[in-house]
């Protein structure tokens, strides 16, 4: 593991922090362990190790990988729920980082604001792992990137349209594409569309790398040529009272087979989950030839394993 030291004790917050090389890095480790897996092969690279997995939005990809990937890896993850952490009873953020760098050798934690996650990283002696803030999802858009580069073989050059809300996701997607050398263009309603700082650092990447960032407003300009579709859902965790508004608005943006004519006849369809059918994408194209959404759900063990591997071992 020494080739990997330079990532030893870092955080993963952002895919904005971390270099195209270091990603490309990540992405390799996590096709090896994958690999390994397939062929039984033991790899118990953080033997002894534990994760705290701290949840204060509810998760089933999110939880599962985690705890699987860190016994695949021969450590154990503990589970803490934010109701039972002493954080519900007004603990500071930074006094429950503290406690917890004694204890254990990385936290992932998933919650809503990001702010909370970035005091948590500068408190604690150890790593810590963005598992979602309403901001980011960098580990759901690493297991997107494994998935398009094993489905295509390469991602330089590719371009990718995300369709929908200008969520956690699509800013992460943002960092990704212009990362890796990847064209994205991202299609909002007006109002919804990704923040505009951090289309600004999507930017700043992609001008190093040679990729492009599009924030139109057009699905369909969005998706003519694309190898890659994207989507997610029109009300995220903790906008349910926004649901009806959004489907009204969000309409013209469903993912559907009259939207995919315009992309590549051998375009490949992702969805991070949980999905909803006759929302932002039809049954036909979720459940058709062109979805990869199973293997991109797969890829985040994988890819998680890769970055806690790097990261705690």
């Amino acid at each position: 593991m020494m080739a990997y030291e330079n990532f030893k004790g870092r955080d993963m917050l952002s895919l904005h922090d971390y270099s195209p090389q270091e990603i490309v890095t990540i992405l390799d480790l996590a096709g090896e362990l994958k690999d390994k897996l397939k062929k039984g092969q033991p790899h118990p690279y953080l033997a002894g190790k534990t994760l705290g997995l701290i949840f204060q939005k509810s998760s089933t990809r999110t939880r599962v990988s985690f705890e699987v990937g860190m016994y695949q890896l021969g450590g154990r993850a503990l589970y803490l729920n934010a109701a039972d952490l002493q954080l519900g009873r007004g603990e500071s953020i930074a006094d429950t980082a503290r406690v917890l760098s004694r204890y254990l050798d990385g936290i992932m934690i998933r919650t809503y604001a990001h702010a909370d996650v970035e005091e948590l990283a500068r408190c604690a002696d150890i790593p810590v792992i963005n598992g979602l803030t309403d901001l980011l999802h960098p580990c759901q858009i690493l297991a997107d990137l494994q998935t398009i580069r094993e489905h295509k073989g390469y991602l330089r050059g590719l371009k990718v349209a995300y369709v929908g809300d200008g969520n956690n996701v699509c800013h992460s997607l943002l960092f990704g594409c212009a990362k890796t050398g990847m064209e994205i263009n991202v299609a909002s309603p007006p109002g919804y569309q990704p923040d505009e700082k951090i289309v600004a650092l999507a930017r700043q990447d992609a001008a190093e790398t040679g990729a492009r960032v599009e924030i139109l407003t057009d699905p369909v300009r969005a998706v003519t040529g694309a190898d890659v579709v994207v989507t997610d859902v029109w009300a995220s965790m903790g906008q349910e009272a926004e649901q009806a508004a959004r489907a009204k608005i969000f309409a013209p943006y469903q993912v559907n087979s009259d939207l995919v004519r315009h992309a590549k006849s051998d375009f490949i369809f992702l969805h991070c989950l949980p999905a909803h059918r006759g929302e932002e994408v039809t049954a036909e194209i979720i459940d058709g030839p062109h979805a990869v959404v199973w293997d991109e759900a797969e890829n985040r063990l994988h890819a998680q394993k890769a970055v806690l591997t790097l990261l705690m071992g």
